[in-house]
């Protein structure tokens, strides 16, 4: 029995990209989609039994309708080749009030064949080529569907995510204990375990989250932990192998060296529970648009900051590439903006240009805050921090106060008289 596992797909990010001239579709849809059609291929390619979407189909709670037409016409390509889909509820496929559907809910109210959704925690056996699979599920954990209103009155955030721990692992000990150990049986969860590599995800998230450890997610009849919500592809849990499959696409500059894609698990279901697997889960990557950061800083009195800029951008595959440039420069340095643009045209989108401006440190004025000082009593300062030779100071404080007089009407201070008879001398 083999086991399509992927996660995460967040159709509808558009960031970094324009429209596509062929299709007419923002630029960065193409590239998701391209993903999901690569994962399409693979899946009939190597004879799937059943695909396994471990929750976020869409970036938004209400997706548009374009982005639904295009999930639905690659499920459609997986079911009419007699593969089931399950389908489990992410938080970005639940609705912002309580009533209102999930993104993914049409297909389960149209009843669509070979099509499940997991919205619920809960067992499914769906059946498969191979045989039946018992499928435990466990979506977004929602504070709503764990708690009770009065359960978390009067509560700190941490003391909620508690509860909400606690409750979760009990009600997920009740139903895996309800698994058939004669049959083959996997977990899916859309949750965050503890230890975990965090991608975008984390900061996409704009409140708490409870999360889980490695060992709430084993049980003697589980076969294999397919993992969405991390976009980090990473095993955490050995046995039964707890696998985040990682986000499809990437999402931004965050993932730029991560590899993108999906999981094939291969069980044998004649054998007994703890050992169905059939070797390890099997990675496999997809064509993921590229993300190159490229940080250049030119040296002091570099004659040519561009030409270093440039040799940078060579040194790095930009081509089709989405590229973010960032050069540190001196304060008398400057770029020459047509020869980098040229030179990022291979670029499928450029991200930003920046430059930052190296600026020199300010001669500290010893232990008095500058805040304190007369005006004249920091010019005095500041040349004594610079060491500016005392014949040279002398006559710069003479002019420097002969100004500050005719500006504020004030006669010089003591330590300008001071500093005036020493010049003098």
């Amino acid at each position: 029995m083999r086991i399509l596992h992927f996660a995460d797909l967040h159709l509808g990010v558009e960031a970094y990209g324009g429209t596509d001239p062929t299709t007419g579709l923002p630029s960065r849809l193409v590239d998701f989609l391209r993903c999901l059609d690569g994962l399409v291929d693979s899946a009939l390619a190597e004879g799937v039994d059943l695909v396994l979407f471990a929750g976020d189909a869409y970036k938004s709670r209400e997706p548009s309708q374009t982005h639904q037409r295009e999930l639905a016409r690659r499920l459609r390509r997986l079911v009419e080749a007699g593969m089931p889909v399950f389908l489990l509820v992410g938080n970005h496929d639940l609705p912002h009030a309580f009533a209102r559907a999930t993104s993914v809910e049409i297909f389960d109210t149209l009843a669509v064949e070979r099509i499940t959704v997991a919205a619920r925690p809960g067992i499914h056996t769906v059946a498969t080529r191979a045989g039946p699979l018992q499928i435990a599920s466990l979506p977004w954990l929602r504070r709503s569907g764990l708690l009770a209103r009065e359960d978390s009155k009067g509560l700190s955030l941490d003391q909620v995510m508690e509860r909400m721990r606690q409750a979760a692992v009990g009600q997920l000990r009740g139903y895996l204990d309800q698994l058939d150990p004669t049959l083959p049986a996997v977990l899916a969860a859309h949750v965050a375990v503890r230890g975990a590599r965090r991608g975008s995800e984390g900061r996409m998230m704009a409140n708490g989250e409870p999360d889980l450890l490695p060992s709430h997610l084993s049980h003697p009849s589980l076969d294999y932990v397919a993992l969405g919500h991390v976009h980090s592809h990473q095993e955490i849990a050995s046995w039964p192998p707890a696998v985040y499959a990682g986000s499809l696409e990437r999402l931004d500059f965050s993932e730029a060296g991560e590899p993108k894609g999906f999981c094939l698990v291969d069980l044998d279901p004649a054998k007994p529970s703890g050992h169905r697997l059939v070797g390890p889960p099997r990675f496999v990557e997809v064509p993921a648009r590229p993300f190159v950061e490229v940080s250049v800083s030119v040296p002091a009195g570099d004659p040519d900051p561009t030409a270093t800029v440039l040799r940078a951008l060579a040194s790095r595959d930009i081509e089709g590439a989405i590229v973010r440039l960032d050069v540190s420069l001196s304060p008398d340095q400057s770029l020459r903006d047509g020869d980098i643009r040229q030179a990022l045209k291979a670029a499928h989108y450029v991200a930003g240009i920046s430059r930052e401006v190296r600026r020199e440190r300010r001669p500290r004025l010893g232990e008095v805050s500058p805040e304190k000082l007369a005006p004249q009593q920091a010019l005095q300062a500041y040349l004594q921090a610079k060491k500016v030779p005392a014949e040279r100071a002398g006559k710069l404080l003479e002019y420097g106060y002969s100004i500050l007089s005719e500006v504020t009407g004030t006669a010089q201070t003591e330590a300008g008289g001071e500093a005036d008879a020493d010049s003098k001398a």
